[in-house]
């Protein structure tokens, strides 16, 4: 049988990019593949060693730590693709952050079936990069504004902006039936679910965990309404399940949209979920200057605009 890994102990210094992360969060990235049992075991024993000496799982590194890596052989993995480089629209970058406009249809990471991401593209389109690694994350079929952190520091302040509140999320969508009752909130508790079939969804439940989206129609009619929805919580599906359960699914929705209205609009073209995370509103997590961030509506969901509510066309 083939195996792989390192055949003698290795001593890895730690750069920026793993400064205050944990040392087993450091070894399961970095040592792709291995089982997180078998990571957790050799931290454990003490077979991996920091400064020379022994470390508990959630120690935080150091710029500059030397890490012992002790011999690994583990069975070959069966081989993945490997990740393809894509054209990402860039709507904003500097020294510690990176914005994109995802497209709808990519998921942001591999797994689950999908052999890489937008992440694993990222990284394969700048393998001089020393660190990026998704800030938050968007539904594979939800196109929008996606935040890559490009220092370990802006990850660690960026996640403590969105636990607090202090990043303003805002998306637009296109839902079925005419919205009544003006701007208002939903907040039914969401459960997290896997299928017979393996597949991750979301539905409403007493006991489930908080989650609470702000919604301010812009158009309506009684087909369809145009609405601007603010995530307060970012819960998996939140939107989706939420507008759903309010009676408004949001148009193109194949896991909780109405399916033969979407069968329907295929035949127009429509063949996909008419949800875009349009802005973002923050402090540049190393400057703290004020960012006001957006990405342009896609080209479906502006013609579904400029038919059902010209007015409202952007």
């Amino acid at each position: 049988m083939n195996e792989l890994g390192n055949a003698r102990a290795t001593l890895v210094e730690v750069g920026e990019e793993g400064e205050a992360q944990r040392i087993d969060n450091y070894l399961l990235r970095r040592l792709k593949g291995v089982p997180k049992s078998h990571v957790y075991r050799v931290l454990r024993s003490g077979q991996v060693r920091v400064n020379s000496g022994r470390v508990r799982p959630d120690y935080r590194l150091r710029t500059g730590d030397r890490v012992r890596l002790p011999p690994l052989r583990l069975p070959a993995a069966a081989r993945r693709p490997a990740p393809r480089p894509l054209d990402l629209p860039v709507v904003h970058e500097d020294a510690a952050l990176l914005v994109i406009d995802k497209p709808s249809g990519i998921a942001v990471h591999g797994g689950s079936g999908i052999s890489y991401g937008v992440i694993e593209s990222l990284r394969a389109a700048r393998p001089q990069a020393k660190f990026l690694e998704l800030v938050h994350r968007l539904d594979r079929d939800t196109s929008g504004l996606l935040m890559v952190a490009k220092k370990r520091s802006a990850l660690l302040e960026l996640h403590r902006m969105l636990r607090e509140g202090e990043v303003e999320k805002r998306y637009v969508a296109a839902v079925q039936g005419r919205w009544r009752g003006g701007a208002r909130e939903l907040n039914a508790a969401l459960h997290k679910y896997v299928t017979a079939s393996g597949e991750r969804r979301v539905s409403v439940r007493e006991g489930g965990v908080r989650a609470l989206t702000r919604v301010r129609p812009l158009a309506a009619a009684d087909a369809f309404s145009l609405l601007e929805l603010t995530l307060l919580t970012g819960r998996t599906h939140q939107i989706r399940v939420h507008l759903a359960h309010a009676g408004h699914p949001v148009v193109g929705d194949d896991k909780y949209g109405d399916f033969e209205l979407n069968r329907a609009l295929a035949r127009d073209g429509v063949t996909r979920l008419l949800l875009h995370a349009h802005r973002l509103v923050f402090r540049h997590p190393s400057s703290g200057v004020r960012l006001r961030l957006e990405a342009r509506w896609p080209d479906v969901l502006q013609r579904f605009a400029e038919t059902h509510w010209p007015a409202r066309a952007r």
